[in-house]
Order: C-alpha cells, then structure tokens, then sequence
C-alpha cells in the first residue's frame, strides 16, 4: 500500500525547470532512496513534497491525503517529517530543548517522557550531553540530535536528506544502522542520499534522478547491480 504517491511533480525556479514531471511512491514499512548527482533535483523533490517549496504541477498524496498544497506544519501534524540536508537543529537551544521543539505537535504529551527516554536508549550520546548548547556538537551528534528531534514527532514517514553527508566512515555506518532500525520499529523511511553505495544496501527500492527527471527504478539491489549506476555513482 502506497503511503506516499507523488505524481508528475514539477517544480521551478524562476523559469528553470528543476523537476520535470516525476512520479514515484513510497510504500508503508519501506525504506525508499533517491539517488543522483548534485543538482539532480534530490533535495527539491523532498523540499516540494513536504510543502517547503511551491509546486508549479502535479500531485502528492500522503496517507490518503492530497497534500499537494497543504502548509509544511499541517503535513507534520499528519504525520510526515523531514530532516533537513544539514540538520538545521537549533544551535543555541540544549539538545534537551531540541528534542522538546521536535515534540511540539503532538496533542496528546502524556507520553513525552518515554518518547525522550527512548530517544536518550537510542542515542546515549543525546543523554549525556542534554544540557549541552547543540551548536557545541561535532557532526556526529547533530545529526544524531536532529533525527532524534524529528521522531520525536511520531512520524510515520520519515524523510532524510543527506544524513551522511560531511560525517566520518565510521559515523556514516553508525547512521545507515541506526535508519534500519527507525525502520524495523515501524517507520516508513524517504531517504536522499549521494552516498549510493550504502543506502541501495538498505533500501526496498530507489530511484535515479538526472537533470530532473527519473531515469531508472528498480529494488535497492536491481539498481547495485546495475551497469548505469555503477559506472556513474559506484566507482565502477
């Protein structure tokens, strides 16, 4: 079952034309990647269907929901949540504080501090340094910060741009493990990626875009074996 349908999306900037009329979908319980080179339309396509960026055509549907112009802050409330290409956390707040606005639109906060002990169980490094000024965090514990900070919202698609980027090997292994078992707990995963090679390895399915469009599809492994992609984001 699709919980995310995106259908001859086009976007513009001015009079470019960054996304061309893509469609693709992210079905419950998968983890969906995006792969393609800077400037192929990743982050818009993301950027446009969370509601950041104005659509100039097509639709998008999120859980029976036509979202094509619904605000970015009424999409949270249904239950999708992105983090940002470059965490975007909130750098003079706490990471306790981080993780409080993360849980802002949740009506019901009776259950605030498990969802933050869970958190902390998850991210022990988050634990012992809540008090800490987040823009005092390496690279690391940011990102670590800001994906703790979006499932503190409940999301039921969670949606990551770049969550590797500018991170150690050692770190970046730390993060695609920690996206396998946001997703084994339930939560659908939207991930935008350059780092081709380890999120096709995690990934149901991926897309390739080029200069705005979607070139090719497939399962994460059809598009690891594919001669393309691997000449293109693989090394060969």
């Amino acid at each position: 079952m699709a919980m995310l349908e995106v259908n001859n999306l086009q976007v513009y900037y001015g009079v470019i034309c960054a996304l061309k009329g893509i469609s693709f979908e992210v079905n419950q319980g998968e983890i969906v990647t995006l792969i393609g080179a800077n400037g192929a339309g990743k982050t818009t396509t993301m950027q446009s269907v969370v509601g950041l960026i104005p659509k100039r055509g097509g639709s998008v549907t999120f859980d029976g929901h036509d979202i094509t112009q619904t605000p970015c802050h009424k999409i949270v409330r249904l239950g999708m949540t992105q983090v940002p290409e470059g965490r975007r956390i909130f750098q003079e707040l706490t990471v306790y504080e981080n993780l409080l606005m993360g849980a802002y639109s949740i009506k019901d906060q009776s259950g605030f501090r498990n969802d933050l002990d869970a958190i902390y169980t998850r991210f022990p490094r988050l634990a012992e340094r809540k008090n800490q000024i987040a823009g005092t965090l390496s690279g690391g514990e940011q990102q670590m910060l800001a994906m703790g900070r979006a499932i503190m919202s409940h999301p039921k698609l969670l949606m990551l741009d770049e969550p590797s980027m500018g991170l150690s090997p050692l770190l970046v292994d730390q993060v695609f493990e920690i996206i396998k078992d946001i997703n084994k707990d339930g939560t659908t995963i939207l991930l935008v990626e350059q780092n081709a090679g380890k999120s096709l390895a995690i990934s149901d399915r991926a897309y390739v875009l080029e200069n705005g469009s979607i070139v090719l599809s497939g399962t994460g492994a059809e598009l690891a074996a594919s001669e393309m992609v691997r000449q293109a984001y693989l090394g060969g």
